[in-house]
């Protein structure tokens, strides 16, 4: 998959890859049950984006004799980096710092991936630049 195809997905259609990745491997039934409890969404609606899901190549369709059972075709934490990465490329590179460090203090986040985060700050802080600057002219700029 290649970031421009990653990124074309729709708000309703992450609310159906949410529950594949959570639980693994699924079927019609369930994908309806979990949207049902969250959305207002019909069946014929939800049977939609599971289709487009899987016309992507985003979901893998596996007929167990009646019924199909789905799979993702791409890693949870892949998507959501390329996602990311995209509105981040979108932004000035001197204020990508402080969004980074605001998304931080809003999300929840493990012990385990905190210290993760702790090595690649140390690692980062040998060669990181003094200021990192604008690129939102030609020319680069302090002042942005």
């Amino acid at each position: 998959m290649n970031e421009k195809n990653l990124s074309s997905i729709s708000d309703s259609e992450w609310e159906v890859m949410r529950i594949v990745w959570t639980l693994g491997e699924t079927n019609t039934k369930q994908i309806l049950n979990e949207l049902q409890t969250k959305k207002d969404w019909t069946d014929s609606t939800i049977k939609t984006l599971i289709r487009r899901l899987v016309q992507k190549g985003w979901l893998n369709a596996k007929q167990d004799g009646r019924r199909y059972i789905y799979t993702a075709t791409v890693n949870q934490t892949e998507m959501m980096y390329n996602e990311a990465k995209t509105l981040l490329n979108r932004m000035c590179d001197m204020h990508k710092g402080e969004v980074i460090l605001k998304l931080l203090e809003d999300s929840p986040v493990s012990k385990g991936d905190l210290m993760k985060m702790k090595k690649e700050i140390s690692q980062k802080e040998k060669t990181a630049p003094k200021m990192v600057p604008c690129n939102c002219l030609k020319t680069g700029s302090t002042i942005c």
